[in-house]
């Protein structure tokens, strides 16, 4: 299933010609900085504007000579132009043009990737209140621990979705930095307010120092965070798939009308969408080992980075944006069970309530080994099919020593294990989390 609201944007950012018109748009404005400095005719600035447009066909012809994109762009606007084109990229190297541009795609990809993870924490907000007080059972290691609910397991991808896009927001600001600062980045022959014009035309500041490039550090960072962002709808999509299991069925991908789940088994309702997330994440966390490689360059810079970015750029973009929207589809559309998760608590006839004896037992005055050794035996008893826990536990003499009958039985509630809900819910989803004082003392009331 491709969702609805993915891919054209994105795909958009990374089109070859809008590429090449951002690399237009860049000269353009070196042109008329250099023109507002007195460097060049402000006729000259005129006529290019005018004349210049992207011909990727006559630029690919250029290339299949010249072995060398911008050399080739460079020339195909250059024959537009006439005898003005001696004006276009003057002072500058091949990088100035490249990195800049390729700073304002990753500023547009950001943008796209911040509106999904906002939509993503809109709809993980929504369904954290639809099942705030589900109560399902909790695992460790997949084995059953003690009473959550599924409103709290929506809450705290929710807010690991609010620190990805704090991340996002970072990794943005890391590579929003333009450079034309020449081959060896010493401004010898462009002076440093064209490139401060030109970055503030693009919406990037300019780079402080730089070689003949923008440093990789930036990218790797911005890649890194893409690859974070995936590892959280892998985890997302893992739980999803385990809950879906024949055994445990406690939520399930929706099933549309018509869709078939296998070719051999038409009973089949496979957590496909759930597996295509983790195995398309996979790449995008191998792409950021990548930009990992493409920080150490010789010198002033090679170009081994370059060939790299022209592929994992684009795929992990646009592979982030789609695992989003898919992401936020399924969620939004997640068939739960709230029976299932009850009789999944039950099924181990209140094992799940172990600790709570316990702490019971050791708040009368029990010692904690003798306790802890009474109730273990009861529980391993239960686990291996002979008798009830509760039954056990009343029978226990030391047991009954500290805890009556009624008490051992209040020990089997769920609604114990959930008092803090509200205290929690607050601390995740109020304003504040922001920090205000007045948001702080309310948490602080809650809790103490």
């Amino acid at each position: 299933m491709i969702s609805r609201y993915t891919l054209p944007k994105m795909k958009a950012v990374w089109d070859p010609r809008h590429k090449l018109e951002t690399w237009l748009r860049i000269e353009l404005w070196v042109c008329e900085a250099l023109a507002r400095r007195g460097e060049i005719p402000k006729e000259a600035v005129s006529a290019i504007r005018k004349k210049a447009g992207i011909d990727i066909r006559r630029m690919e012809e250029i290339e299949q000579v010249v072995k060398h994109d911008v050399i080739a762009f460079l020339s195909m606007l250059t024959e537009q132009v006439g005898q003005e084109g001696r004006f276009i990229h003057l002072g500058l190297t091949s990088s100035d043009v490249l990195d800049t541009s390729l700073a304002v795609l990753m500023q547009e990809a950001a943008d796209l990737i911040i509106a999904d993870l906002e939509r993503l924490r809109d709809v993980l907000r929504r369904r954290a209140m639809e099942f705030k007080k589900t109560v399902m059972v909790g695992r460790s290691h997949g084995i059953h621990g003690e009473p959550i609910t599924f409103g709290l397991k929506l809450a705290l991808w929710y807010a690991e979705t609010l620190r990805n896009l704090d991340r996002m927001r970072q990794a943005k600001e890391a590579v929003r930095f333009g450079k034309l600062s020449g081959a060896m980045g010493t401004y010898a022959h462009l002076h440093p307010s064209v490139e401060a014009y030109v970055c503030r035309k693009c919406g990037l500041n300019p780079a402080p120092i730089s070689n003949q490039i923008i440093q990789r550090d930036r990218h790797a960072q911005y890649l890194t965070t893409l690859a974070l962002i995936a590892g959280s709808v892998d985890k997302f999509a893992t739980e999803i798939r385990h809950l879906q299991r024949t055994e445990v069925l406690e939520v399930e991908e929706f099933f549309s009308k018509g869709q078939k789940g296998s070719s051999a088994m038409p009973h089949k309702r496979n957590p496909i969408g759930a597996e295509n997330l983790s195995g398309l994440s996979r790449i995008v966390r191998s792409n950021a080992q990548a930009a990992m490689e493409n920080v150490a360059l010789w010198h002033e810079r090679d170009i081994s980075h370059s060939s790299v970015e022209r592929v994992i750029l684009p795929d992990s973009t646009i592979l982030l944006d789609y695992l989003l929207n898919r992401l936020t589809d399924m969620i939004e559309t997640l068939l739960v069970y709230p029976e299932n998760m009850k009789a999944n608590l039950e099924r181990t006839g209140g094992l799940i309530y172990s600790q709570r004896i316990l702490l019971e037992l050791a708040k009368r005055g029990a010692g904690r080994e003798e306790a802890y050794e009474a109730v273990q035996r009861h529980a391993m008893a239960a686990w291996r099919g002979k008798g009830r826990f509760m039954d056990g536990v009343k029978a226990d003499r030391f047991i009954r020593n500290y805890l009556k009958p009624q008490e051992i039985e209040d020990c089997f509630e769920p609604d114990y294990y959930l008092r803090h809900l509200d205290a929690i819910y607050q601390r995740v989803f109020s304003e504040s989390r922001k920090g205000n004082r007045a948001g702080r003392r309310r948490l602080k009331d809650l809790f103490l």
